[in-house]
Order: C-alpha cells, then structure tokens, then sequence
C-alpha cells in the first residue's frame, strides 16, 4: 500500500489546467449511440432464462410448495425453493439476507420471492412458474410502522426483541431498535426560548426509479467457480454477502459489475442474483434474470417511510436554543434502513447545543428499504426545515438570516462527536442571499420557499491501479461502480497529477478478481476516495520515472524534478539534458524494468462535510390542487469542482428527484397488503413538463484534506429539495404542508383549512 498521501492537503496556489474544466466524457459516445452493454444486454452460450415466483400475499405462512408441474414442463431445466438455500438461523445478517432473497417459513411482503426456475427460453420460464403451486396460511399484515408499533399488531418476526430499550423486554416485537442522540440539556433550552414550534410529519415510502430494472447472468462452473455479471453499486459487497449466504469461499465468486442504468442507491442490495446462481448450479448452465418493472417495484427497497414530530425554540433575536425529536421509521420486511443517519445530520448544519433525538426502526410487511441519496435524511429534513421556517415568520426574520444566525462553522462539534474542519455553509447560504433569484420579487399568486440541507460525505475502503503502457497512455483500474459518470473526473485528476492531456487517460471497472476490496458505491464517496487512490497511484508512478531519468542521464534522483508531464535536471548543474516525456522513458525502460504502475489500497478518511440551499418559486392552482414549480434555484458547496458539468447535472438531478418526492411519488397499498401501482403508468414521477429549468450556483470552499479540495456533491442536492417545496407551498396557499408527497387531494384539504383555520404566521401570497 502506498503512503505517498499522507501528508498531503489541498495547496490553493497550485495552478490547474484539467481539474475546473469540462472535457468531453470519454464514455459518452457509447452511452448515447447505445452501444454501452448494461446488466440485461450481457450473454453467454447455452444460457437459460430465470422467473421468479413471488408471494401474492402481504404475510403468510409457507405451509407447501409443490414444483412437480412445473418441473414437467419441456424445456425447464432447473428450480428452486427455500430448500436449496443454506439453513441459517433468523435473526442473523445472513439469516436475514437469505430469507429476503427467498422466502423461508413465511412470505412477509407482497411480492416476496419463493419459487424460481430456469428454462431454455423466457415464454417456457414464465409458464413453467406459473405452474408453481405454493399454499398459503395468509396471516394478518401491517403496513404503516405507527400501527406496526402497536401492542396488538401482527408480529413478522417471533424472534425480534428491541435494542437499546431503556428496561428489557422480552416480547417479540416490530421494533428493532430505539436508539436516542443528545447533546445538553433540551428542558434549558425550551425554557430559554421566546418561540417554541412543535409539529408533527409523515412522508411515504418512494422508489428510487431506475430506468434499467435489475438484470444479472450467473455461472456456476463445476469445480465451485461462480461468475456474476450485474448492474450493482457494490460488486465487492455482492461478492461477500453471496459467500455469507450461500456458504461458497469469497475467493471463489467473480463479480463483473455492467454499465448502470442509474441506481441511486437502490442496486447496492442483491434480489436475484443469489437466485440466479443457484439455479445455474443446478442446471449446470449459465442463468440470466432480468427483473420486470413490476418485480422492481413490488421486491426492490424503495426508501423508508416516516412519522415523527420536531420541536425547536428560538429567541427573539434568532437564536436557536433547542432541537428534539421523535422519529419512527419504516425499514421494510428486515432491518437496514440506515435510519441513524437522520439523527445524526437532520439537526447538523446548525450550531446547536440542545438536541434530544428518540429514534425507532420498525418492521412492517413491506420490501426491505433500500438507500436513496442521503437515506433516511431528506424526508426528516422536510419536517426540520419546515419548523425553521415558521420560527422565521413568527419572530419576523429573513429566513436566510435565522440560518446564517445559527450556522454552523469550524470547530462545531456534531452531535455525533465530529468536530468541523473549514466548511462552506455560511458561504452557501451568503451566496444563496446575493442570487438573482432570492433577490428577484415573488410572482404574484406564487409562494417563495427555502430551505437547507447537509450530509456527510464518506471515504471507506478503496482499492486502485494506474498502468503506464509503453506509448505513455495511462489506464486506471477501480472497483467502484460509475454511477453518475465519475470516469471523467478520475481521470482529470490523474492527467492532472501527471501534467498530461485527459484523453490520454482511461479508466476500466475491475472486477472482483482483479483488485482489493472496494466500499460500494455510494454516499457521496466515490469521487472523492478514488481520487486519493489514483492521486496516490500518480505520485507513486512520477516517483518511477524520476528514477529511471535519473539512470538513463546516470545522475542522483534528486537531481531528477518532474514537472508538466516530464521530467527534466532539477538545475544547469546537473547537466544539459533535454526533458523526457513519461512516453521516451517506458519506451526506453519497459523491457529492461518492467512497467511503470502503481497500486494503492487504503480506507480513505477526511472527507469534507457538504452544504446546499435551494431556492424554489411554487405556484398552486386553488380549483384542482395542483402545484407547478416555476422556477427552482441550488446553491451549494462543492469544495471543489473537478468538472463543473458534472457537479451541475448532480445538482439538478437531486432537485428533480426531490420535486417527484415531493409532489407525487409514493406507494399506494390496499386493503389486502399488496402494492397498487406497480408500474410507471401508476407510479407518478416526473415528466419534463412537471420541471422547470433549474440555476445552480457552485460554491466552492475547498475541503483542505483532499489533494484537489473536493467534497462529495451526489447526497446534499436532494435533501433540502422536498421542504424547500414545502416552505414553498406554505407561502404560497397560507399553511405549511406536513405530509409527502404533498399531492393535490392534500393540498385542495389545506386549502380549505387554511380559509377556515388560517395561520397568522403564513400571509397568502395571492
């Protein structure tokens, strides 16, 4: 492992001549011609086609299945059940992996897999399921977590106790964990308040809405080989989970991850692939499974859905003096909403020192959630921000200003125990104050909202390889996914290090077998981690050629610089010798020393926290509820753009993501516990009539921890996106909305309440 980068920090003198520019995307061509193979455009000889059979029932006890007819039917060469997945005990990670990729004693969700089998073609594989005879003990269900929460519900699982209890109880439960987040004393805080608002939120679960569904080719050779192609966030995650689940040495499975028709976090948890892989081994041929729009929708993890209340008190002159809430979250059929990053980030761009947060995940008869960007921050953020900006009315302050009062800046101590570094928050938020847009009067009959949003940003485990062919080109090996076009920026930053032209850099996506272990894809990290590795792998490499400069003039390496893609005597007294280019020297020392590469494995640290503030104009059409956003603003701080095009199609895709979250998009489920609008004819998001253009301003104070000064930009952009709306609407109709998605039966409700119930806080703007 290199070491190169270990004290190396971002040098704001240094001039840059790729990294703030905009080349063209080396991936491009291929992706818009469509000559780009995703996961379901891959095939192999003699390769059979999969179908899942999937539980039409909310809950219900597995009591049989019977394959005999399907097992029947020509062509069909292999099935499987639950009894050809490894028996791990409940309640375990892997216990919990395995039974949502197959349904064992019970079927907890509508559209959970039992049943699945193998054939010479689609049209036999989907017949041949059809003729899987499962029978049923339906139970009763609950889909709401609040209801879920309840003494009297039904139980899904009879093992659950709760986690972090205050006094133990053994009774099985929904409730997997409580868990509380504090800092001072919140009593003294509300009691030093001069305005104190309490309300209480909901939000429903919402797909990320990929546009490629799922997709995967397994192989299953003889001697125990296992070869996957997929469409995936995580390729090394897949690999590790599949070894838990399927008991097969990691060293043994090869995952090959495809090009990513979008993700968004949602394809960084397996669904049929373990399926695939056993039904190849069975059937001793390759097994492809491309999951259907209605699969994806019915058993892949939209986000969690929430209930909560948020209370806040401030000062008359705009001091904020306590923060509390209660937040419930909906994980789905099994844990993993990652419903701790609320706690940790809903409070956090403030300087706050009272806040007292009561967290619970809850299981319900739902698909497992999955990550969306910023999981399980954007839809609390909606509720945070709303209070915010009540506070603002009612004490008479300019809702940029109660911000800007309450900043947070270096040396803040989170309430997770991180202390701030240099951050750009003030700067957003000042920026955001001078744009056209804030300072543009408000269209008459509209309503003008703000509102402000935080992550994180990660490193993790990061694995990479920089190889010199002997013509100069440079090729960088990563295991991380692209998924949202981070080749072009990698390779700016390599080019950049090395002083040479980015169309002489390529980068190829490693597959399991070729590198180390690589974190998934995901949280705003991959930019910024790889960018170290390859920076690394870059330094490592010039250190390389220094030294074969140094021999081919036959003088000491120190009297060897590199500078501007070559290498040239450090003084005149070294000697008069003409610059070598990285190409004169492999050309020259290729066969006698081998190639120039570099590998670097490390867990990166220091990524730079990440702020933004939208500005949003809505107007709402009294007669049919409906809102329009007119014009749409984001400011945010992106430490460093590599490639601004880039960081802006981030920023609006966030906001686009965040309007169809905000006005439309959820899951509707009957009576009977199944999902009712299973299709994107059913499943409202946005259309480009739904959104207007959207301006963004890019901040940039730089992250003093990376060589380049970048912060992550893929989580910020949406989590401030569905309460700027809000605020919005409020101003708009005169009441704040507390539900999302803030649809038009919800609105024309407001509406009404707000003739006869109307909030002297909020002045129509009509």
């Amino acid at each position: 492992m290199a070491t190169i980068l270990e004290d190396s920090r971002f040098d704001p003198d240094r001039d840059l001549a790729i990294v703030g520019t905009n080349p063209v995307k080396h991936d491009g061509m291929e992706k818009v011609t469509g000559r780009a193979r995703f996961g379901a455009d891959f095939s192999l000889p003699g390769m059979l086609f999969g179908r899942i059979v999937r539980s039409p029932h909310a809950h219900a006890v597995i009591r049989s299945i019977d394959v005999s007819k399907a097992a029947a039917v020509p062509g069909v060469k292999a099935i499987v059940t639950r009894d050809d997945f490894p028996d791990i005990p409940a309640g375990s990670p892997a216990g919990d992996m395995t039974r949502n990729a197959m349904a064992r004693e019970k079927a907890l969700y509508d559209g959970h897999p039992v049943a699945a089998v193998a054939a010479t073609s689609e049209a036999v594989a989907k017949r041949a399921a059809r003729l899987v005879e499962v029978e049923y003990e339906v139970l009763p269900h609950v889909i709401d977590p609040v209801e879920a929460m309840k003494p009297d519900a039904p139980i899904l699982h009879d093992h659950l106790r709760t986690k972090g209890l205050e006094t133990e109880d053994d009774r099985s439960t929904n409730v997997v964990e409580r868990m509380v987040t504090a800092i001072g004393d919140v009593g003294e805080g509300f009691d030093a308040a001069d305005v104190i608002v309490e309300r209480k939120f909901d939000t429903r679960p919402m797909h990320q809405g990929y546009i490629e569904p799922q997709a995967c080719i397994a192989d299953h050779s003889d001697d125990d080989q296992v070869y996957l192609w997929c469409c995936t966030q995580a390729p090394f995650v897949y690999r590790d989970r599949l070894s838990a689940i399927l008991r097969i040495d990691a060293a043994k499975i090869n995952v090959q991850q495809s090009e990513l028709g979008g993700g968004f976090g949602g394809k960084t948890g397996f669904y049929a692939e373990p399926i695939a892989v056993l039904l190849s081994q069975k059937a001793s041929r390759p097994v492809k499974i491309v999951m259907t729009r209605n699969e994806v929708f019915r058993g892949t993890g939209p986000v969690s859905g929430t209930s909560y209340s948020i209370k806040m008190g401030v000062t008359r002159d705009g001091r904020i003096t306590a923060a509390q809430g209660r937040l419930i979250f909906q994980t789905g059929a099994f844990t993993g909403s990652m419903y701790f990053n609320a706690p940790n980030a809903m409070f956090t761009r403030y300087d706050l020192e009272n806040v007292h947060i009561e967290s619970f995940e809850v299981v319900s008869n739902r698909p497992k959630v999955n990550s969306f960007r910023a999981p399980c921050v954007p839809q609390i953020v909606f509720g945070v921000e709303g209070v915010i900006d009540e506070l603002a009315r009612k004490i008479g302050m300019d809702p940029i200003d109660l911000r800007l009062r309450n900043a947070a800046t270096e040396g803040y101590t989170t309430v997770y125990g991180e202390t701030f570094g240099p951050i750009g928050f003030v700067e957003t938020l000042e920026a955001a104050k001078k744009c056209d847009h804030y300072n543009a009067p408000v269209p008459e009959g509209q309503g003008r909202g703000v509102a402000a949003g935080f992550w994180f940003n990660r490193g993790g485990e990061t694995s990479t390889s920089l190889n010199i062919a002997p013509d100069g080109t440079v090729t960088i090996i990563t295991g991380t996914a692209d998924v949202a076009g981070s080749r072009i920026s990698i390779a700016m930053m390599a080019a950049e290090e090395l002083g040479i032209d980015v169309d002489k850099v390529r980068i190829t996506m490693a597959d399991t077998n070729s590198l180390g272990f690589n974190r998934v894809t995901a949280g705003s990290r991959t930019t910024y981690s790889v960018g170290m590795t390859v920076v690394d792998n870059a330094r490592e490499c010039i250190g390389e050629l220094c030294r074969r400069a140094a021999q081919i003039w036959d003088v000491p390496e120190d009297a060897v610089v590199y500078e501007n893609g070559q290498c040239r005597p450090a003084s005149q007294n070294v000697g008069e010798f003409d610059p070598l280019s990285i190409s004169d020297i492999t050309r020259q020392t290729t066969m006698s020393h081998g190639a120039v590469t570099a590998s670097t494995s490390m867990n990166v640290t220091g990524a730079g926290p990440g702020f933004g503030l939208h500005i949003v104009d809505v107007k709402v059409d009294e007669e049919t509820g409906r809102a329009d956003i007119t014009r749409y603003t984001v400011v945010e701080d992106a430490g460093k753009a590599i490639h601004p095009l880039q960081v802006e199609g981030q920023y609006q895709g966030g906001a686009v993501q965040g309007i169809g979250w905000a006005l439309n998009e959820e899951y509707v489920y009957g009576e009977d516990g199944c999902l009712q609008n299973a299709s994107f004819l059913d499943y409202r998001m946005p259309v480009t009539s739904d959104v207007p253009m959207i301006d963004t301003v890019i901040v940039e104070v730089p992250n003093p921890r990376h060589p380049f000064g970048l912060r992550g930009v893929g989580e910020v952009p949406v989590v401030p996106t569905m309460a700027a709306i809000g605020n919005a609407i409020g101003d708009a109709i005169g009441i704040r909305p507390q539900s999302l998605p803030m649809s038009p039966p919800k609105l024309l409700d407001l509406i009404e309440k707000a003739e006869t119930e109307p909030d002297p806080a909020y002045a129509r703007n009509a």
